[in-house]
């Protein structure tokens, strides 16, 4: 099921160009760096940290500005690439109930029906947490009421990166799943009365 249309960013209108052109977003969603648990083929859990980086990022990111979701991983991406860091609880990651910290090997051989259901149905939630339809929608309301405009880095997690990339291009739920994205990868993204997708 796809989000509702009024959850959607508004196309621009005549009336709304002259605006959106002064108040132009820049979004670049950055994924949190490794985990041990990503490493070892587990469920994310909330308390998960990153493992060791090689180095302090030293990218020039004047005039930027750094946002974290609340979990451990992302915090911790997020003072890896120094600057002052609001937390913003959208970007959180999907709660996977009773999953969290599970491994995939375990669940294959105890629940094999329910993960093959989660992971071929967007709107299961046989874990007893969040469905990633229901993270779409989450999202999308996310998308739409994010109205601050210059240039924005958001540090965020996997599954919330495919829903945003599923959001903006409107693409089925179902082609979440053959989103691969990969520890410190980039989504950036730009708003001017609609989100759009930015290559470069």
């Amino acid at each position: 099921m796809q989000p509702n249309v009024s959850q959607r960013a508004k196309p621009c209108t005549p009336a709304r160009c002259e605006k959106c052109l002064v108040k132009a977003i820049r979004l670049t969603l950055i994924c949190h760096a490794l985990t041990q648990a990503q490493k070892n083929g587990r469920l994310h859990h909330t308390d998960d940290g990153i493992l060791p980086l090689a180095h302090q990022s030293d990218a020039d990111r004047s005039g930027v500005q750094l946002l974290s979701a609340p979990e451990r991983r992302a915090c911790e991406t997020a003072a890896w690439l120094t600057g002052a860091v609001q937390i913003e609880p959208g970007l959180a990651d999907c709660d996977l109930g009773r999953w969290q910290g599970v491994s995939l090997k375990q669940l294959q051989a105890e629940q094999p029906q329910a993960l093959a259901e989660w992971l071929q149905d967007p709107a299961s939630a046989v874990h007893g947490g969040e469905s990633f339809a229901a993270l779409c929608q989450r999202q999308a309301a996310w998308l739409a009421a994010f109205d601050r405009p210059g240039d924005w880095l958001a540090v965020t997690h996997p599954m919330v990166m495919r829903a945003m990339l599923v959001q903006v291009l409107g693409c089925p739920m179902s082609a979440g799943q053959r989103i691969d994205v990969l520890p410190l990868s980039r989504l950036q993204l730009s708003f001017t009365g609609q989100w759009r997708l930015r290559l470069g």
